[in-house]
């Protein structure tokens, strides 16, 4: 079994709530509480969960473009969290994010062409002629024209400008992107030729994907696992075909219910879950999701017992008492070594037909 590119454990990010004249910390918003993971080599996992749930938290608390409250991040077996310096700059080179935003996330005053050459020239890659000439590249390989580099991005579409950005991000050759909801901002027609352009990039270089997004047909087609997110926690965690077939958590459950299904004819029951979501700065006793939860064996022992994330099915993850486990949780497995199989690559159905 290969080793995990990227390994997480127990990362969490809390925000401290300062109140009073002198800024005082009197509460904590617990965005990432406790979240273990693994990306292997060539694997995309996607991470789903309602806005506000901590999704774009995580994957930035990983980049470390926010500093992680505590917990553990390993990259190709180097400890990225102890990296300072000259060595933390040389490793960020390797992993590199795609905005969800993609007006906002091109500098305004600069030309394509210097977007995309920054990366280039900070690393020392190349610089003068072979960096315009790798530019050009770039934008050919995203599916743009090489004359685009002398533009500026008030002069392209949204689609357009979510290409520049997977040019920027692929310009330092990274091994690992995190995705953070790529298409959410782009009409359907665009979000089906960035997601064929995100999957040919990964085909072609070996990439490897953390791909948060909360719309979950696009997750189904681009990610071999998924993991479900609610409140700052993983709920469950899954082989996207298993996940999908057979969801365990309540959550996700409703979820897949309010998926769209483009068949009139067809009936899906619809899971309506009451109340909103609590807040994370004051997040329920015991099972984060029991104030909503639907599950008919709902008892007192879910407000009072917090749910390990444990192996319900063959690597299949689920954290709810009311599912019985079949082997070890997910921390216990991890110490003893790892996952017992290794990761299983599903064929992914074609977007083209949009």
């Amino acid at each position: 079994m290969t080793a995990p590119l990227l390994s997480v454990r127990d990362l969490k990010m809390h925000f401290p709530v300062r109140t009073g004249l002198f800024g005082r910390a009197t509460n904590v918003v617990r965005a990432v509480d406790g979240v273990s993971l693994d990306v292997h080599p060539g694997e995309t996992l996607g991470i789903v969960g309602e806005s506000g749930c901590g999704k774009t938290t995580l994957g930035r608390a990983i980049l470390r473009l926010v500093e992680p409250t505590s917990g553990s991040i390993q990259f190709d077996g180097q400890d990225f969290r102890a990296l300072k310096g000259s060595a933390l700059r040389a490793m960020r080179r390797h992993l590199q994010i795609i905005f969800q935003d993609p007006f906002s996330s091109l500098n305004p005053r600069l030309t394509v062409g210097t977007t995309i050459k920054e990366g280039l020239l900070v690393h020392h890659i190349a610089e003068g002629a072979a960096a315009d000439k790798r530019v050009a590249q770039l934008l050919d390989e995203v599916g743009m024209q090489a004359a685009y580099a002398s533009r500026y991005p008030h002069e392209f579409s949204g689609g357009q400008r979510q290409r520049i950005g997977i040019a920027r991000a692929l310009a330092v050759e990274p091994r690992l992107i995190v995705c953070d909801e790529p298409v959410s901002a782009l009409d359907v027609s665009v979000q089906a030729q960035v997601i064929n352009l995100l999957r040919d990039l990964q085909k072609s270089r070996g990439l490897a994907y953390l791909f948060i997004a909360h719309d979950l047909s696009v997750v189904e087609h681009m990610a071999n696992r998924v993991a479900v997110m609610y409140l700052g926690r993983f709920v469950e965690l899954g082989a996207a075909r298993d996940l999908y077939r057979e969801p365990l958590m309540p959550y996700t459950q409703a979820l897949l219910s309010a998926v769209p299904v483009p068949d009139p004819e067809r009936k899906r029951m619809r899971i309506v879950l009451e109340g909103d979501p609590p807040s994370p700065a004051n997040p329920p006793s015991g099972c984060v999701f029991h104030p909503r939860c639907h599950h008919p064996a709902k008892d007192a022992a879910c407000s009072s017992l917090v749910p390990p994330l444990e192996e319900k099915g063959a690597d299949h993850w689920c954290a709810c008492i009311k599912q019985p486990p079949c082997s070890v949780s997910f921390a216990d497995q991890q110490r003893a070594g790892g996952t017992k199989e290794p990761i299983r690559h599903l064929p992914v159905a074609s977007f083209r037909a949009l």
